[in-house]
């Protein structure tokens, strides 16, 4: 016989495919400090060293960072358990996801995957949403012919903008009108953050000519050898000229989405997570004594949340 865990009055935990743990943690560090480090190494490089142009090590980056993504998978199975129902979860988002990425490219930045990205890791959690921002990433690149040096930059910003949605306050109590509210806010920063992350790559590879032509009389572009604080400066400006809008118009459409549909997909999101019941253990005990007509030696099966 199967029996269901015991419920209980209060807020509903909710029910997350993976949990992260010590090893899961390690490896979302250890990703994202290669990343920080190879993104803004620029800013703190001589004038004559190699590494103030991106151009040359980006496919370097993108060799190390696939592993270092597959990593973080192995840890979390290694941690707590990806059963086959998460897999095929991470499978479904990411290719619905990598689809929407298409329907508003080149139109004022309005791009419908980071309503889903948020959503998605609200539910399902800071490790899930890295894995899966980054996987839907890769997939969408494939799928639009965008695969190229930036394209690891782009896979560790998506990440970090879904975990992020995943370490919101209150999983468990917040519901309804406030919770898309705040989603609707974090959506909104977070589109920034994300372009942010992407132009400083684009700056130090299209930009680079002003500065190693001698150029030092404020442009905005990237100035290899020049104080970081001044850098910053320029790095401000070429976001403000070139990419503002851009910026503004992906966050706006998040906003709109989360508030008008959120709440909807949320749900199903979560009534699919109960559904699949991923935290469910099962363990064999026998009952502490036979029924009437019932064989001694029956077996009872129980599902036991953690």
């Amino acid at each position: 016989m199967a029996h269901g865990g015991a419920g209980g009055g209060g807020a509903v935990r909710s029910v997350r495919p993976v949990r992260l743990g010590p090893r899961s943690v390690a490896a979302l560090v250890l990703v994202s400090a290669i990343g920080l480090v190879a993104i803004c190494w620029p800013l703190f490089a001589d004038a004559d060293s190699a590494v103030t142009t991106h151009a040359a090590d980006a496919p370097w980056l993108f060799a190390a960072l696939l592993p270092l993504l597959i990593a973080v998978v192995v840890a979390t199975i290694a941690d707590r358990g990806m059963d086959a129902k998460a897999v095929a979860m991470l499978g479904v988002l990411a290719a619905v996801g990598a689809a929407l990425r298409p329907l508003g490219a080149g139109t004022a930045g309005l791009e419908p995957m980071f309503f889903l990205m948020v959503l998605s890791g609200r539910v399902l959690g800071p490790g899930f949403g890295f894995v899966l921002g980054a996987v839907t990433m890769f997939a969408s690149a494939l799928l639009t012919g965008g695969v190229g040096p930036w394209m690891p930059t782009q896979m560790l910003a998506m990440g970090w903008f879904t975990m992020g949605a995943g370490l919101l306050p209150g999983p468990d109590r917040l519901r309804g009108r406030a919770e898309l509210l705040m989603l609707s806010a974090y959506g909104f920063l977070a589109a920034f953050a994300y372009g942010t992350v992407t132009n400083l790559y684009g700056w130090v590879t299209v930009g680079g000519g002003e500065g190693q032509t001698g150029g030092d009389s404020g442009g905005v572009f990237f100035s290899p050898g020049a104080p970081a604080h001044e850098n910053l400066v320029r790095f401000l400006a070429y976001v403000l000229a070139t990419s503002l809008g851009w910026d503004l118009g992906r966050a706006a459409l998040t906003v709109v989405l989360t508030l008008t549909v959120g709440g909807t997909l949320l749900r199903a999101l979560r009534r699919a997570t109960r559904r699949a019941n991923f935290e469910a253990q099962v363990t064999f005990g026998a009952p502490e004594g036979p029924s009437p007509g019932e064989a001694p030696h029956r077996t009872y099966v129980t599902y036991e949340p953690e």
